[in-house]
């Protein structure tokens, strides 16, 4: 089975042919467990979300807030393998037939070894991966076996990355191009801002691929207002937050399905 990019890219364009962005939605694999993280992708989907990031818990998360890290903490404590990573999207998948990507650093992929982790994403249902800190010029090897196994290869853009360097990001890429909408790591903030409506218009100058932002968007009027100019708006945090501090599993995953309801009409109020 090759992976889905296609999937993820016909989602994007049929996003944009509706008049508006897609709503893409992060959660850690194995957080609040195994099979409560299941649901609770599940759940987001059932919200309105358009895709979903799931995330690979490392112990050295450095894009990653609080929120996000306290998360990790609580999947690695439990023992979240690789395994429950590929399982996570797997059940997402053919559960909804909707694309789900992982959001992971390069080591863990380093050491699991690179056919191996494509292969079984790829066979997984698996749409790509996010890949925050693989510098674009050390991706090669990476990018043939994506490429071979249908996996996008998604990297993230900030507000410091000059014209020249998201041309030679953008260039390789492939499913959308993550702009990050500020320095920093992720989390909610009050507002979105400039920033990254400039960062948008930059990276858009190079490439034909949806560019998406994340970092920060908590609520259905900041998605709104990113969704005026971005193609995709991504949410991890608040998501992560409200199961952090449900009173229980359910809770949380009522939680989490109204927030992905909500903040799917803010994506389509730009």
């Amino acid at each position: 089975m090759s992976g889905n990019i296609q999937l993820l890219s016909d989602t994007l364009a049929g996003a944009r042919s509706e008049g508006r962005a897609a709503l893409i939605a992060y959660l850690p694999a194995g957080f609040p467990t195994v099979d409560g993280g299941i649901d609770a992708v599940k759940a987001v989907f059932d919200g309105g979300a358009d895709v979903v990031e799931v995330g690979l818990p490392h112990s050295d998360p450095v894009l990653d807030g609080p929120v996000i890290q306290t998360a990790d903490d609580i999947a690695l404590k439990g023992g979240v393998r690789i395994a429950d990573v590929m399982r996570t999207v797997r059940e997402a998948y053919e559960a909804t037939g909707k694309p789900v990507l992982v959001m992971t650093y390069w080591n863990p992929i380093d050491r699991y070894g690179i056919e191996r982790f494509t292969a079984e994403l790829a066979e997984a249902g698996g749409a790509g991966c996010i890949l925050p800190d693989l510098p674009v010029q050390e991706s090669d090897v990476w990018r043939q076996h994506a490429d071979k196994h249908g996996l996008a290869t998604v990297f993230v853009v900030a507000p410091s990355s000059r014209d020249d360097r998201l041309a030679k990001i953008t260039a390789v890429g492939s499913g959308f191009v993550y702009a990050a909408s500020l320095m920093g790591v992720t989390g909610t903030r009050q507002s979105v801002g400039a920033q990254a409506q400039d960062l948008v218009r930059r990276t858009r100058a190079t490439t034909d691929l949806p560019v998406c932002v994340g970092l920060g968007v908590s609520d259905a009027a900041q998605a709104a207002e990113v969704a005026a100019f971005a193609d995709g708006v991504i949410v991890g945090s608040a998501f992560v937050k409200l199961m952090l501090d449900a009173p229980d599993p359910e809770a949380g995953l009522a939680a989490v399905r109204g927030l992905a309801g909500e903040l799917a009409e803010g994506v389509r109020k730009r």
